[in-house]
């Protein structure tokens, strides 16, 4: 099988798209979150993007059309990578719950702390036997 040059161009664009869209789905995600009507907006343009390459199918440019389509999908692509960013006040990852590593406040705001365990946790390391 031998081939010609509109068939290497369609497999160069599909590489470039597929490695487009693994790339938005796992290189490493925006620092900052991008604000939804950012996002919306980059979806809007892609769908507008497929209905111009819709148009150009129907009035049979195929050239037009794959051109149109390749950029709704790189637009696309480049929505869900944004969209992966996260700020400092969103949850963690996972749906786990976030963590905090203080106590929490007793009621005058002032970290509570447990002399009584940090007494007994010095009585029984002072009194182990010594290493010699």
């Amino acid at each position: 099988m031998v081939l010609d040059t509109s068939d290497i161009w369609k497999l160069g664009l599909a590489a470039a798209l597929g490695i487009a869209i693994f790339v938005s789905a796992y290189a490493t995600a925006p620092s900052q979150a991008v604000d939804g009507a950012d996002l919306r907006r980059l979806v809007y343009s892609a769908v507008a993007l497929y209905m111009v390459g819709l148009l150009a199918t129907v009035t049979h440019h195929a050239l037009l059309a794959a051109i149109v389509y390749a950029f709704g999908i790189a637009v696309c692509a480049l929505a869900v990578w944004l969209s992966r960013g996260s700020d400092a006040e969103d949850p963690p990852p996972g749906g786990e719950e976030p963590t905090d590593e203080r106590p929490p406040p007793s009621p005058d705001g002032v970290p509570e702390f447990d002399w009584g365990a940090f007494e007994r946790a010095f009585r029984e390391y002072t009194d182990r036997d010594p290493v010699h």
